[in-house]
This record gives C-alpha cells, structure tokens and sequence, in this order.
C-alpha cells in the first residue's frame, strides 16, 4: 500500500517531464559540460522557452574584449528574459586546453556571470548537436566570437560575425526580436 501512493506522483514527475521534453525544441535537446561546475548543462531546463544568444569564444582571440561587451548586453537584458550561452571552442587554435585557465579568462579577466560550457567542437564533423542546428538554421561559426540570437522557439532569427560588437544596434534588434517572440 505504502508503495502505491508513492507512484502516483512518481506517475506525474514522469508524465511532466516527458511532456516538456517533447515541448523542447531539436536545437536545445541534450546537455553540455559546465565551465565552473562539476555537472551538465540541460540545455532544455536551462533555457527552453526563453530567448537566448549563443557566441562561440576563446580566450586568446583578438576578439575576447568583446566578453566585457557580451557581458553588458546579458546585464541589459536579462530581466527581461534574455539568456546568453558561452561556448568557448579550439576549433580556430585560440583556445587553452586548460578549463581552470579558461574559466580564469571569462570570469576573472572579463567578469563574465551568462553560462559559460567546458571547450566544445562547434564546426565540421565534430561540431557539438547545438552548432550543427544553429549552422544547419543559419551558418557555421567562421571565426571565433560569432553569435546567434534565438528565439523562444528554438528557431535562429539572427546570427552575426565575429566583427559585429555587442552593442551593434542590429544585433540589439535582433535580441528584442527574440524577447518579444512567443513560445
């Protein structure tokens, strides 16, 4: 008998959870490994149904002021729902293999506080699930610090060159865009 009223709501857990997986858009299906932290990112828990800018980085670019730009834009937004994913990337030979000294770069040097992964393969072959549907929405990163707004859908409405800073006005566009969109 004990057992029973314990499955009831172990049904429920189930039944939800199986639901909103299925609600979860393609691109935001699995998880990625943690900068700072010692577990996964579930992609859908963390930012389904909200809008979200994803930037590929390394720390030894020319590119990495842009963090403190990045930074700016994530502080400006976020109340409002905007959520923003880092994912550093050696494809372009910029990056350390070293996570402590990647982490250092991001939040100490650049006092990053948006989600920041572990290095990830983000073009080609290689490329990790959520840059083969960005690329298969948009285009592949071709350099470092390139950055996708989606919106709440899961669906890519602006992807943007390394060169595009963060507070290029069609950029901003694009992220208001995504902040408006309905889920």
């Amino acid at each position: 008998m004990r057992a029973h009223w314990l499955t009831v709501p172990l049904l429920a857990v189930l039944a939800s959870t199986s639901s909103w997986a299925a609600d979860c858009p393609a691109l935001l299906q699995g998880s990625l490994p943690e900068l700072r932290g010692k577990g996964p990112i579930d992609l859908c828990q963390r930012f389904g149904g909200k809008p979200l800018v994803v930037v590929n980085t390394a720390s030894y670019c020319g590119f990495a002021p842009q963090f403190e730009g990045l930074q700016s834009t994530y502080k400006e937004y976020h109340e409002q729902g905007l959520e923003m994913l880092g994912v550093p990337s050696n494809d372009f030979k910029q990056e350390d293999t070293d996570s402590e000294k990647t982490a250092k770069v991001c939040y100490a040097n650049y006092g990053v506080t948006f989600t920041m992964t572990k290095t990830q393969a983000v073009r080609g072959k290689d490329a990790i699930p959520l840059f083969a549907g960005l690329a298969s929405q948009s285009s592949a990163p071709k350099w470092n610090f390139y950055k996708y707004v989606v919106d709440r859908k899961g669906k890519v409405i602006g992807n943007f060159s390394s060169l595009t800073k963060p507070d290029d006005p069609e950029f901003r566009a694009a992220i208001e865009k995504a902040i408006s969109s309905q889920q």
